[in-house]
């Protein structure tokens, strides 16, 4: 019998799937002490690189305001202000610092916007959906992408160990191994807010409100062998590519749309709105343009503006509330909390970091601390009447039914639209998923971790479980792949 997993104090953990929440789909709660020990700790095991996301590059500009959307959020950088500064980070997610820019891999796409109400970060990816729905699951999920402890190599045998008990990641597994898993540069990359968010307007009407960013320059992304032959020559491409565009006066532009659901509408879907690994169709919730974001200066100094650059899926303004997503409540916690780890605790005075509106709390000192009060009162409240609360109501009220539990959110369907996607996709893309998943599956030494992977595949779509499956087994080289890719016509409804 296998030893019992513990705590750090050596307590048995009798759930570690499920984060401890109000209500079966409600807000996580802190009071989840494994959780939280579970999400501090891995933010603390590197000094000082990121955990995640640690290669990156960054760059600054403007958002500007082309479709205010009042009707739907009082937030002034989507309803009235006329532009906004930004600062935007672009990154690979599971790699080291100095790693090839060239590595299938889900990108960062992180925006910072310095508005007229304080900083709002959105913290998203280049794909649509994540691995995992519950935060209880992040620190596994690095764990079994980086490399072995034991050996420090990288395996795809640990990888799929993992993913072989997340049927969840079925969706995701299209979208990493098609072709949009290795971008062309940032330039041409997507990106999308991943998470459910909550918008609200001046009426306290709530809804919830997915991101989608379209880059002008168009979308473009590698071939495995063409992304082996750019790595040959060049494995900071990405970054070299965006900095030298800037240098030379060039703009980088992306396009931000939103889709907008009616929090009424989820009570007639059978899957969860706010679960990370879905998406919305947009025949039924369609994208609407927001703005314009327009990057026109790389970083002065790489450290000081991109190593230092932090963010946060915590840092919202009135107007944006997070979904009841038990990832993003996880997230919420886990970004500052690390920032704080690698930067210290006044990570938010650097000039990269801090709001371009005065700043007023009670919170003093620390290391490196910048921003200093003359005032001899340091508390609230107080008579002075110094910096009060504004006293204005919850944002958003939050219904909660059910007892305190951890359990799976009531709808997973984890199948459902990895196989919508999959068909959607244009042949070119369709078959790259084949082609990469099933190179990498022949990669795996444990049949029984590549049965399973396949199994979840063949619930998704019969074709492309035994197209995978064949692929892994060598019964299908690229000639006869390109056939199929001939042959087959797209889907109806096939994106372009």
């Amino acid at each position: 019998m296998p030893d019992r997993l513990t705590t750090n104090q050596g307590a048995a953990v009798p759930d570690n799937q499920h984060s401890l929440t109000a209500g079966r789909r409600g807000p996580t709660l802190v009071t989840d002490h494994h959780l939280i020990e579970k999400l501090a700790h891995f933010d603390r095991e590197r000094i000082p690189e990121r955990v995640v996301n640690a290669r990156g590059a960054a760059a600054f500009g403007t958002f500007r305001l082309t479709n205010p959307l009042p009707q739907f959020t009082k937030a002034a950088v989507f309803a009235r202000d006329a532009t906004t500064p930004v600062g935007a980070r672009f990154s690979t997610f599971i790699h080291s610092k100095g790693s090839p820019e060239t590595l299938r891999d889900p990108r960062g796409f992180a925006v910072k916007f310095y508005t007229s109400q304080g900083n709002y970060d959105l913290v998203g990816s280049s794909l649509p959906v994540s691995f995992i729905r519950d935060a209880m699951k992040f620190p596994d999920l690095v764990h079994a992408m980086k490399p072995d402890p034991a050996t420090g190599v990288q395996d795809p045998n640990r990888i799929f160990d993992f993913l072989n008990f997340v049927p969840e990641a079925t969706h995701m597994l299209v979208w990493l191994y098609s072709d949009l898993g290795i971008p062309k540069g940032y330039r041409h990359m997507l990106g999308f807010g991943v998470h459910a968010f909550v918008w609200i307007n001046e009426r306290d009407e709530a809804r919830y409100v997915k991101y989608h960013w379209k880059p002008v320059a168009g979308i473009e992304s590698f071939t495995a062998p063409e992304a082996a032959a750019m790595q040959a020559k060049d494995f900071s491409h990405a970054t070299r590519d965006l900095w030298s565009t800037l240098r030379t006066g060039a703009v980088v532009e992306y396009d931000l749309y939103v889709q907008v659901m009616e929090t009424s509408d989820e009570l007639e879907l059978t899957w969860d709105p706010v679960d990370a690994t879905k998406t919305w169709p947009e025949e039924r919730w369609p994208l609407a343009l927001v703005g314009r974001m327009t990057l026109n200066r790389a970083p002065l100094n790489e450290f000081a503006e991109s190593e230092q650059f932090a963010v946060t899926p915590s840092a919202l303004v009135p107007g944006v509330e997070l979904s009841p997503d038990k990832l993003l409540q996880g997230r919420a916690f886990a970004y500052p909390d690390t920032q704080r780890h690698r930067l210290g605790a006044n990570y938010l005075q650097l000039p990269v970091n801090r709001p371009r509106v005065a700043v007023h709390n009670q919170q003093q000192d620390g290391p490196m601390a910048i921003d200093f009060s003359s005032s001899g009162v340091n508390y609230e409240p107080n008579g002075a009447h110094e910096h009060e609360q504004s006293g204005d109501p919850a944002r958003w009220q939050l219904t909660i039914a059910g007892t305190v539990t951890r359990e799976k959110i009531p709808n997973p369907d984890d199948f459902t639209q990895a196989g919508e996607t999959w068909r959607g996709l244009i042949p070119a893309l369709r078959f790259s998923v084949v082609r990469n998943l099933g190179d990498e599956l022949a990669r795996v030494r444990d049949q029984k971790i590549v049965s399973t992977i396949i199994g979840f595949l063949t619930q998704a779509d019969a074709p492309l479980g035994e197209l995978v499956r064949r692929r892994a087994r060598g019964e299908l080289d690229d000639a006869a792949l390109a056939a199929l890719q001939t042959a087959e016509p797209a889907p109806a409804g096939a994106s372009e």
